[in-house]
């Protein structure tokens, strides 16, 4: 019932405005003797990064940086290619308690904005002369919950 009375001013209101591209690079070095070359199953060396930053009172970016190597496993390890990308998105965020942010911002953000990361990641590489690049779905609860536990451990 307090729902149903609660003023809609201090209803938390959470959506993601914009979302965009702020760097974006593909390498293929060893092109095109790699297109003759390959294997059936690539390596991949991957990192993941997630940064914030509050840009006004209601408004947040958040950032997906993501680096991939991926190498050719039948040629030992040559690089088929390299993608790096800088995804990032300005959510707006108001009335959600401050306890709360912090997960908001490491999780939810970064799930409504993953699919769109991958996304990126395979047009890039199948403009690029490759398969497309998949990158596997992301538990961002998991890596949040770690940090969590690393953070009270040390």
């Amino acid at each position: 019932m307090s729902e149903q009375n609660a003023n809609p001013e201090e209803m938390p209101v959470f959506r993601m405005q914009k979302m965009y591209v702020k760097d974006l690079s593909f390498e293929s070095p060893n092109a095109p003797g790699i297109f003759l070359a390959r294997g059936q199953e690539p390596k991949v060396d991957f990192n993941l990064q997630l940064s914030n930053q509050k840009i006004d009172d209601d408004h947040y970016e958040v950032t997906i940086n993501i680096t991939a190597k991926v190498l050719d496993s039948k040629s030992d390890d040559t690089v088929m290619f390299i993608v790096e990308i800088e995804h990032a998105a300005v959510f707006l965020m108001k009335n959600i308690p401050t306890e709360h942010m912090e997960r908001v911002m490491a999780v939810d953000c970064p799930l409504m904005l993953f699919p769109f990361t991958r996304q990126v990641a395979s047009q890039i590489s199948v403009d690029g002369g490759f398969m497309p690049f998949l990158m596997e779905p992301i538990n961002f609860v998991a890596l949040y919950e770690n940090a969590q536990r690393e953070k009270k451990d040390s």
